[in-house]
């Protein structure tokens, strides 16, 4: 019988020592693709960023690791005193099969017990199918569409909606977490 435990994964805030490893995975092909921002950022442009984003206490930017290694980073940003906050995230693009899925469960626990949100918003290109059935899976109901929302360079894209309130999380957790 296989008495090994299965790896804790685990949610921590970026540190400054983080910045490089955050940067590579944003500006790898297959995320950048899928950002509203899509082109290469340089270092400095990355470090302002981080400087900006760490003075505002609404916003939120954290690793994840697993086994201590860093396998992906999520941006949860509070919009409103209301406890509504908008996130991002991504994964390494190395990263095992099912790191998507410990990511979003340990933000989203993050983000409604941690920082006691009531709701989490996300939005996705509408061809990025795999991260509007990510938010699917987790619980999220899509809320809108916004039609030729985002302008590429190329051509405009339309932009899906989705939401998950705290009490959501709360029943659809037990249904993902098995």
């Amino acid at each position: 019988m296989n008495n090994s435990t299965s790896p804790v994964p685990y949610i921590r805030k970026m540190t400054r020592d983080d910045l490089e490893q955050v940067l590579a995975w944003r500006n790898h092909p297959e995320i950048r693709c899928y950002m509203y921002t899509q082109h290469e950022i340089s270092l400095s442009e990355h470090c302002d960023w981080f400087e900006r984003s760490s003075l505002d206490p609404r916003k939120h930017l954290l690793i994840f690791e697993v086994e201590n290694v860093a396998q992906g980073f999520v941006s949860i940003s509070e919009v409103s005193f209301a406890g509504v906050a908008e996130w991002g995230f991504y994964i390494a693009a190395d990263a095992p099969k099912g790191t998507g899925r410990q990511l979003g469960l340990a933000a989203l626990n993050y983000a409604f017990d941690t920082l006691r949100l009531r709701k989490v918003c996300g939005q996705a290109l509408a061809a990025n199918v795999r991260s509007i059935k990510f938010h699917l899976a987790l619980g999220f109901q899509q809320e809108g569409e916004l039609r030729e929302q985002y302008w590429d360079g190329e051509k405009c894209h339309s932009v899906i909606c989705l939401g998950l309130l705290n009490t959501e999380w709360q029943v659809a957790r037990k249904g993902v977490c098995k």
